[in-house]
């Protein structure tokens, strides 16, 4: 799993890089840095040392330490405290601590330390559950990395022709077709399922936006935030389905010697 999820990242990374290369007038170090020590993929907006930087508030370190810990202690002490007779939630708790260690810790640390140093670089998540729409989770808040490739691809080429809705649904198909290849394809089972999974999360902001979905008041407040939360947790189990609990995220769990 992580061999491919690395060869598809640094692709995709490499990308962004060379697209912005010529664009944007900068340094050889800020190349290096980007390409070795910064995991965003808004290469425009890191290697230009125009960018105005407001120096990140003493809270935000706080919060990003805090949540490296409260991930590593999920991953290295509460998982193996649960009994080995269920081994899909001793994982499910395991990988949730490596998504708050990584996105939430560490990934956000480094952000915060480039920040100090005068380089624009956006934290990879922000703050996902203040969201109040499934849009502004995918679009504004969860994996922003991501989100700016996926528009600087895909989205920005194709709304004009398709419209906004197939575009954003096209969007959904290709990121679930990238999970398929580093859940599914390692997992050796489960194929199609976090597709499917994604497909969803694409008709689910298609309902928030259509009138039927703002007649019923979605897309803002209590009830865009249930809509949300339910369209995100109900098919989750497909995203990361059991084969790959306790096919990849178990071995490496012990790999690691988290169990």
């Amino acid at each position: 799993m992580w061999i491919l999820s690395f060869a598809i990242y640094f692709s995709l990374k490499w990308l962004t890089w060379w697209r912005a290369r010529l664009r944007i007038a900068h340094s050889a170090w800020r190349s290096a840095a980007y390409l070795l020590v910064w995991p965003g993929m808004d290469a425009d907006v890191f290697l230009d040392a125009r960018q105005s930087v407001v120096p990140p508030a003493p809270l935000n370190w706080i919060r990003a330490g805090l949540e490296t810990i409260v991930g590593t202690a999920l991953l290295w002490v509460v998982a193996r405290s649960i009994p080995q007779a269920h081994p899909l939630l001793r994982g499910w708790v395991g990988m949730i601590g490596l998504i708050l260690l990584l996105h939430f810790g560490a990934f956000q640390v480094v952000a915060l330390a480039w920040q100090s140093f005068g380089i624009k670089a956006e934290p990879i998540m922000s703050a996902p559950l203040r969201s109040t729409s499934l849009a502004e989770f995918w679009g504004k808040r969860w994996n922003l990395g991501f989100r700016q490739l996926a528009h600087e691809l895909i989205f920005r080429h194709i709304y004009r022709r398709l419209g906004a809705n197939t575009a954003g649904l096209l969007v959904f198909a290709v990121s679930g077709v990238i999970h398929d290849l580093v859940i599914s394809l390692p997992a050796r089972a489960g194929y199609g399922l976090p597709t499917l999974y994604f497909l969803v999360q694409g008709a689910g902001v298609a309902v928030e936006r259509s009138r039927f979905g703002h007649r019923l008041g979605l897309g803002q407040g209590a009830r865009g935030w249930l809509f949300m939360a339910v369209v995100l947790t109900a098919p989750v189990f497909g995203l990361f389905h059991p084969w790959f609990v306790q096919r990849v995220i178990l071995p490496f769990m012990q790999a690691i010697r988290a169990l």
